[in-house]
């Protein structure tokens, strides 16, 4: 890929490359992955998403590879185990958010939601593609982030505001915000096709 055309925020270290290249803007339909995708982009939350990804690998690990029915029963013994993780954001309320999101994740398939059919149907079921030509022209939430986020809290799920949600959006390619520039828009957009 010509470094020089991909998208600028992910600059230049391997990881954040691999990822863009890789991950972000992909579409995701898989709810598991998408339940991991949202509870890690809430653990962003006032960091950057390099910071996470580089513990994703301890987050795995230390969230049971994000099974909502094991995350849903942890107890204060498992938070304070949690809490004194170094792999991981040791902060209580992202600690216990988790742990939410997973009892919300469950509260909505025994309402018999399909977790996948619940987020993509804030984009009418499949990616929408923009055509930004620089950064300055992607927004950070937009009418459907800002629904997806509503309807989360309502669901019981926490850290998902929209900037939250947005972010989520693109990463899971229910948004193509490539730049047109970045070989991956074209790429992205043969996918959501």
């Amino acid at each position: 890929m010509d470094e020089n055309n991909r998208c600028p925020w992910c600059g230049t270290d391997p990881l954040y490359t691999e990822y863009h290249d890789t991950v972000w803007g992909r579409p995701e339909y898989d709810e598991l992955a998408l339940f991991e995708k949202l509870c890690l982009d809430g653990q962003q939350a006032g960091l950057s998403w390099i910071t996470i990804l580089r513990k994703q690998h301890s987050y795995r690990s230390a969230y049971d590879n994000f099974n909502p029915e094991k995350i849903a029963h942890y107890n204060d013994k498992k938070v304070e185990e949690l809490l004194g993780n170094p792999g991981i954001i040791r902060n209580r309320l992202k600690v216990k958010s988790i742990i939410r999101n997973a009892r919300s994740y469950l509260d909505l398939k025994e309402q018999g939601f399909d977790f996948s059919d619940f987020l993509w149907s804030f984009v009418g079921g499949a990616p929408i593609q923009n055509h930004w030509q620089s950064l300055s022209e992607v927004p950070v939430t937009t009418a459907e982030a800002e629904a997806m986020s509503r309807a989360l809290k309502k669901a019981g799920f926490n850290f998902v505001g929209p900037t939250i949600v947005y972010a989520f959006m693109q990463a899971t390619g229910m948004v193509n915000d490539h730049l047109v520039s970045c070989p991956q828009h074209t790429e992205c957009q043969a996918l959501g096709n």
